[in-house]
């Protein structure tokens, strides 16, 4: 019996020991800080999401962007339905003479500017009494997505607001601005047959209805969901001698093989972003227009409301992820969206339902905003780095900026992952200043659960959830020896400045 005993306590001892063995085995990356460096633009960071126009009048939506500000210096944002009926942009008169009013128009470009960012203006949808139909479809604000009744209206629609922005903000603040021509026609979002001539017809009068009004106005398209038309796009602005300034297209992680590429080819979530990145940009080298710039106007990890993606520590490592496999592919890269201050499923129903936001109602930050905050740091050049997994940076003045993390899918389980760096060229007092996204870091989700998952916080529990996602104080560790190592738990994502 005694026997019997020791062999099970033997037995459970190998099992703990592999298994501690198992999550504490090293890997080691090796890192020169004077190796030569390609540029590394922060592309992920200058553009924003965000649901309607009509939003921009709350203030939580403002207090938002200030928030978001603070992460991640962005400079545009981009929502729908600028020409919704919500925003009373155009009437009828009883002749049929269009009337406009740039009321709230000017409400809302106003509160962004005076926020610190600029428009990024998708021009939609719709206003009813210029639809060709008028019922009014998709989303839960139900916008109109058909063509145009008539196009000598659309264009002096188009013209008139051009004009009226030039006149209120100058050319040489609006210059600065992008067009896009609608979003997503490829879908239930635009209702003209077929779907792709009677885009690039919407797109040919919208172009050169702005163009008249000031060449420097910059306009482009097609705004595709999935990562189609770009190539179609160019050519038909080519052939057809129609401006086109730039591209944009989105995708999303869980956008599927067959709808982006056609086939049935296995990707990863955690790798669909950007193999349909790579593909377009592709595409465009191959085009007849091959410097265009491209410009991802959405992109996320799931376009559903998923909680345990976009309200999780998940987001951190993921979004890394899509920051090293993107770079060099695309000009700017906007993550949908900066705010759960949003409606097109609804009105929010509680804080945390897997929002596409990086801030959920309340004005709550999740690991996704910590996660924006953390890989801000970076530096603006890019070195070598043989792991995956890892992102080493280097700044103007020296600073080595290394982000390093754990990808976990959501429902799978791993251990830590132990990352020691070989540090080359540093000063032999250096010291590193270590930024955390994980489960002990600013995770607001668990924090939220934890009290219960209150549907409609208390303002007592609000405060507790703004504290919980303060990530804390970065932790400063002493480099011995050139060697620093960094333990990454399953979904931990580090950035680690090398003073």
């Amino acid at each position: 019996m005694r026997d019997k005993v020791l062999s099970v306590l033997l037995g459970i001892f190998l099992v703990c020991f592999a298994q501690t063995f198992a999550q504490t085995t090293s890997e080691h990356l090796s890192i020169d800080a004077h190796a030569a460096a390609t540029p590394f633009p922060h592309f992920w960071e200058q553009m924003f999401g965000s649901g309607r126009a009509n939003l921009v009048l709350r203030s939580h939506y403002t207090d938002d962007i200030r928030l978001v500000k603070k992460a991640a210096d962005f400079r545009y944002v981009r929502f729908h339905g600028i020409f919704d009926d919500d925003n009373g942009v155009y009437d009828e008169d009883a002749q049929g003479n269009p009337v406009y009013n740039w009321s709230y128009v000017d409400q809302i470009y106003d509160s962004l500017l005076a926020s610190g960012v600029r428009p990024y203006v998708e021009l939609s949808f719709m206003p009813k009494k210029l639809a060709s139909n008028p019922a009014p479809q998709a989303f839960w604000y139900h916008p109109n997505p058909s063509p145009p009744a008539n196009y000598g209206k659309w264009d002096a629609l188009i013209t008139a607001f051009a004009k009226h922005l030039i006149d209120r903000y100058g050319i040489g603040e609006v210059s600065q601005w992008y067009f896009e021509v609608w979003n997503e026609p490829n879908l239930d979002f635009w209702m003209g047959k077929p779907a792709q001539s009677t885009y690039f017809e919407l797109y040919d009068h919208t172009a050169l209805a702005l163009k008249a009004v000031s060449p420097l106005l910059r306009v482009g398209g097609p705004a595709t969901a999935q990562a189609v038309w770009v190539g179609d796009m160019i050519a038909h602005a080519t052939e057809n001698h129609v401006p086109l300034d730039f591209v944009s297209t989105h995708v999303y992680g869980n956008d599927s093989s067959q709808d982006v590429f056609h086939d049935s080819r296995s990707i990863e979530p955690h790798e669909m972003v950007c193999a349909a990145v790579e593909k377009v940009h592709n595409e465009i080298k191959t085009s007849a227009r091959p410097d265009i710039p491209l410009i991802w106007s959405e992109f996320n990890a799931t376009y559903m409301n998923q909680q345990e993606i976009t309200d999780s520590i998940y987001m951190g490592p993921w979004l890394a992820e899509t920051i090293s496999r993107c770079d060099g592919l695309v000009q700017i890269m906007s993550y949908w969206s900066f705010s759960d201050v949003f409606e097109e499923q609804g009105i929010v129903k509680t804080p945390f339902y897997g929002g596409y936001g990086i801030v959920a109602e309340d004005d709550i930050p999740k690991p996704a905003y910590n996660a924006f905050a953390a890989l801000h740091e970076l530096g603006d050049e890019r070195l070598p780095a043989p792991k995956n997994e890892a992102l080493v940076t280097r700044r103007a003045d020296g600073t080595l900026v290394i982000a390093a993390w754990n990808l976990v899918e959501p429902g799978a389980t791993a251990g830590n992952r132990m990352l020691v760096l070989d540090l080359k060229g540093i000063a032999a007092d250096a010291r590193a200043t270590i930024h955390r996204v994980d489960a002990e870091h600013g995770d607001t989700l668990d924090a939220w659960k934890n009290m219960g998952s209150p549907a409609w916080p208390s303002r007592a529990q609000i405060i507790e959830l703004r504290k919980d996602a303060n990530p804390g104080v970065p932790e400063v560790q002493p480099i011995h020896d050139g060697r620093l190592t960094i333990a990454l738990p399953p979904m931990g994502l580090a950035v680690i400045e090398i003073h």
